[in-house]
């Protein structure tokens, strides 16, 4: 059953951020899909989906760092359709990125919220046998339907980011590729997902402030890289196994570290963390945490990140199987 709760959240992650310009990079957040077997088909049905993520950096000089919350929430319909074996899932999600000021007085800088541009796709996915699956994914968030896409500010009014923009790569829609392969069987989610993000570059704020409207963004195109090995267990004897815990990994290569890219001198990252899940017979929980082993901007202080991941799935909706007609009794 675990099987099916962890692929009811095969699109959960496709509506992520990043945070600032110092870690400007893919627009899905690596990590994103961690904890979900994204490779098994989804019994058809409607499911909501809700991710949020809080990133700490131990860097904070002048007590002028951010932490980062992402809140993700998703609404994913398994449809009836299975054209050449596959079951195809579509999913709309409109994510929002917190950004949470740690500095004090006047140039600590100011807590801000951006609205990230709806996501919309779907997903592809083959049970092959054997409890293995594959799944594609393919979709855009559609960053140009959102004018004004967030400015960073200090607590006394001036900006502090000089392209103007809080994310950069919201200058451009962000279009997603993604193949996922998963193995669900005797209680185990062994799955690894990577995605591609690409824009069109570079891409410009036309509705914003004049600072990041003058400006022309060149975000990079990024592959990020999802790992998950976790196994369910029945630890109080209930027939049932409600628990979740394994190991998680991700990170992020970004594709262009120019001195004209966003990711300017920041290849990316790597992490590694823990996950622990349940599930409560209405909806499952997941907690993850996780800590960066690897990061090409440690030299500037931006390498201590420990992040922190919830995650609650709720099936909607699914079709109930038409009763079966009552046998119909003559008495002779």
């Amino acid at each position: 059953m675990l099987k099916n709760w962890l692929a009811a959240g095969a699109l959960a992650l496709t509506a992520g951020m990043t945070t600032t310009a110092a870690f400007a990079q893919t627009t899905t957040v690596p990590g994103e899909q961690v904890g979900l077997a994204t490779g098994a088909p989804l019994p058809e049905g409607v499911y909501a989906v809700n991710t949020f993520l809080y990133r700490s950096n131990d860097f904070n000089p002048a007590n002028a760092g951010v932490d980062i919350g992402i809140n993700i929430p998703i609404l994913l319909w398994s449809t009836p359709w299975v054209p050449l074996g596959g079951r195809l899932e579509l999913a709309v999600a409109p994510p929002t990125v917190m950004g949470f000021g740690r500095g004090r007085g006047a140039t600590g800088v100011r807590d801000f919220t951006v609205n990230v541009g709806t996501f919309v796709g779907g997903i592809w996915a083959f049970d092959l046998g054997g409890n293995f699956g594959v799944s594609v994914l393919g979709g855009a968030y559609l960053n140009d339907l959102d004018g004004d896409r967030g400015i960073v500010k200090l607590n006394n009014g001036v900006v502090t980011n000089p392209f103007g923009a809080a994310l950069g790569q919201l200058s451009s829609n962000t279009y997603r590729l993604g193949v996922a392969g998963s193995y669900t069987g005797d209680g185990w989610n062994i799955t690894a997902n990577l995605t591609y993000n690409f824009y069109d570059t570079p891409g410009r704020f036309e509705n914003a402030n004049v600072i990041a409207r003058s400006i022309l963004y060149r975000p990079s195109d990024a592959l990020n890289l999802d790992l998950t090995a976790t196994k369910k267990f029945d630890l109080f004897n209930e027939g049932k196994a409600k628990f979740e815990f394994g190991a998680i990994g991700y990170g992020t290569v970004n594709l262009d570290t120019s001195a004209n890219s966003l990711a300017f001198n920041n290849r990316g990252y790597f992490a590694l963390g823990g996950l622990v899940g349940y599930d409560f017979g209405l909806f499952t929980a997941q907690a993850y945490v996780a800590h960066y082993v690897a990061s090409d901007r440690r030299a500037y202080g931006n390498g201590d990140v420990t992040e922190g991941w919830f995650r609650v799935i709720v099936p909607l909706y699914s079709p109930t199987p038409a009763a079966a007609p009552a046998p119909i009794v003559r008495k002779y």
